[in-house]
């Protein structure tokens, strides 16, 4: 919407999605009462509005009980999938954005006074980038939190120039599935956005080159820094966890932008 817009336009009765993509009948289900007996569940328990988790990890919220026939629905999307609202807006300023012109943003010590890496201290605007493994969903959530005003996912920390999806998979690029977020450090801070990624690798911050169910050195976990204050706090932040955790602290290196269906991917209901 705001791409389309020019300063002092005004817009009314917009649509829009309200930032938790399409509801998706796939993550529904339906369980019968007998496949779970036995399993040390009270199913007098079960109930419309109770939260399950699955023996996979996935947080699902019961939405029917069927005592007659025997079995419940489950539903796996956001609460507020499917969602959205009508908005009415005037754009008042706009600010160029840190992915509007080519930029490696690679790693720059704090001394070198001519770095490009996404980070002028004269800016409020700076960059952040993390792997979380699949990129989906470590964007989306980052898209949510406030402060944020850009993302982008794509493959950093590889030897090939300008990789495909297909071949990062392969796991022979040297590459990993990363998340490029632009954020505004007057609302958020970087040392936020680090502790976000890592509660949402969860146990799997102990796991090499894995996270949850998906394994190859192109889902490993990791946090590439852009300057020598964001190396500080990160090196903090991964030996908080102690030596168990497996979340690699390197420089950042060139960002090659994932294929287009990937960005924002789960936001457009993929």
């Amino acid at each position: 919407l705001v791409g389309t817009m020019q300063v002092g336009d005004s817009v009314e009765g917009k649509c829009l999605d309200g930032g938790y993509g399409e509801w998706n009948p796939d993550y529904q289900a339906t369980i019968s009462f007998e496949a779970i007996r036995g399993g040390g569940l009270d199913t007098s328990l079960i109930k419309p509005g109770v939260q399950l988790v699955m023996a996979n990890g996935i947080k699902t919220i019961v939405t029917e009980v069927n005592n007659e026939e025997g079995n419940f629905v489950v539903d796996a999307n956001p609460p507020m999938a499917g969602v959205t609202y009508e908005a009415e807006a005037t754009l008042v300023s706009r600010t160029d954005s840190l992915f509007s012109e080519p930029c490696d943003f690679l790693y720059a010590p704090d001394t070198d006074n001519n770095n490009d890496n996404g980070n002028d201290d004269n800016s409020k605007y700076h960059v952040a980038t993390i792997a979380l493994g699949c990129f989906w969903g470590g964007e989306l959530a980052y898209m949510r939190e406030r402060g944020v005003v850009g993302t982008k996912v794509g493959y950093t920390q590889g030897s090939m120039i300008n990789p495909s999806y297909e071949q990062v998979c392969s796991g022979t690029t040297g590459h990993t599935e990363a998340i490029m977020v632009v954020y505004d450090s007057t609302i958020v801070s970087y040392e936020r956005l680090l502790q976000l990624g890592m509660e949402r690798l969860g146990d799997s911050k102990n796991l090499l080159n894995q996270v949850g169910n998906d394994k190859g050195t192109q889902y490993r976990h990791g946090i590439y820094y852009h300057n020598d204050e964001q190396k500080e706090i990160a090196e903090r932040i991964v030996a908080s966890y102690g030596k168990e955790c497996k979340t690699e602290v390197l420089p950042s290196t060139n960002f090659y932008d994932a294929e287009d269906y990937h960005q924002q991917y789960l936001l457009k209901g993929g």
